[in-house]
């Protein structure tokens, strides 16, 4: 089988859950660390899957890697490869299939509940879950591409996923998160919480302290998610 490319923007937004699940399911992968100067590939032939990860910057900053992973996108969408996206990569995804990414109300930081959407194809990725507590880290947010689904939203975000064609995922929260994942982010945003204005910001304190009760929910709903999503993965 091919392997599944996880494309990382930035240091402490690598893969997390979502790698220990693949190697539960015995699913080659490789990663490719935008952060660290590795182009992005020229096409999806030589992979089952395309996965992008999250990070600080904006899909509408001019930064040289994002028009190429914006056509690398829409080439694995027109191929049947499927895409899977986290925050970034939800927003990278909706850019590159005619949406918009724009600033939301307010920021989200930390974890906070979402919604499923009463849908068929919502019912279908997420099966009898109705609502989860995600983590999330953002100040903006996607509108939903043309021809794909709402599945997700939270009180301050209403779209926080979309599905399209039966195979691409784009969320705008982070469900692949590790209790180290939280750690780092706690630290390295500290100074983006402290100047926030946001109700639904979180303190560095209060989000380490819900952790580990909300981790293990929070994951099982990833597993159902990443199953779902691995189901149309290419030979």
């Amino acid at each position: 089988m091919k392997p599944i490319a996880i494309l990382r923007h930035a240091p402490t937004e690598g893969p997390g859950y979502f790698a220990m699940f693949l190697e539960r399911q015995g699913l080659p992968h490789v990663l490719i660390p935008i952060d660290a100067g590795a182009p992005v590939p020229a096409g999806p032939d030589d992979y089952a899957g395309l996965v992008f990860m999250g990070g600080p910057m904006s899909v509408n900053d001019d930064l040289p890697w994002i028009a190429p992973a914006l056509a690398l996108i829409r080439s694995a969408v027109a191929e049947g490869t499927p895409v899977l996206g986290h925050c970034l990569g939800g927003q990278l995804m909706a850019k590159a299939l005619g949406g918009q990414v724009t600033g939301n109300p307010v920021k989200e930081i930390g974890w906070g509940g979402v919604r499923v959407l009463d849908n068929a194809v919502a019912r279908d990725w997420f099966g009898a879950q109705r609502t989860f507590d995600a983590f999330h880290w953002h100040g903006e947010t996607f509108s939903i591409p043309p021809g794909a689904t709402r599945v997700l939203e939270s009180d301050y975000c209403p779209n926080q996923a979309f599905v399209l064609a039966d195979r691409h995922l784009g969320m705008q929260c982070h469900v692949e998160m590790t209790r180290e994942m939280i750690d780092a982010w706690c630290g390295v945003g500290a100074d983006e919480i402290r100047v926030a204005d946001s109700p639904a910001v979180q303190t560095p304190e209060r989000i380490l302290a819900e952790a580990d009760s909300r981790l293990a929910p929070m994951t099982a709903v990833a597993d159902r998610l990443y199953w779902r999503w691995i189901q149309g993965l290419a030979a």
